[in-house]
């Protein structure tokens, strides 16, 4: 996977930072063309790209036993 772009990484460390629950609920507003606050400012794609990183970092976390 490519490393996000700067100001994109430091949106998702954010999210991250909120804890599990949030980003799961940024997740669904995402699937639901629903963006937070945090992300309004983001052009479609940069939403799409977060919320790829997102789910990819959870899904280690759904991973694990």
């Amino acid at each position: 996977m490519n490393a996000l772009p700067p100001g994109l990484q430091s949106c998702v460390e954010a999210i991250c930072a909120e804890g599990c629950t949030h980003v799961r609920e940024v997740i669904r507003r995402l699937h639901e063309n629903r963006p937070p606050a945090e992300l309004a400012r983001l052009d479609a794609e940069s939403r799409r790209l977060v919320r790829q990183e997102l789910e990819a970092i959870m899904a280690v976390y759904d991973a694990r036993p």
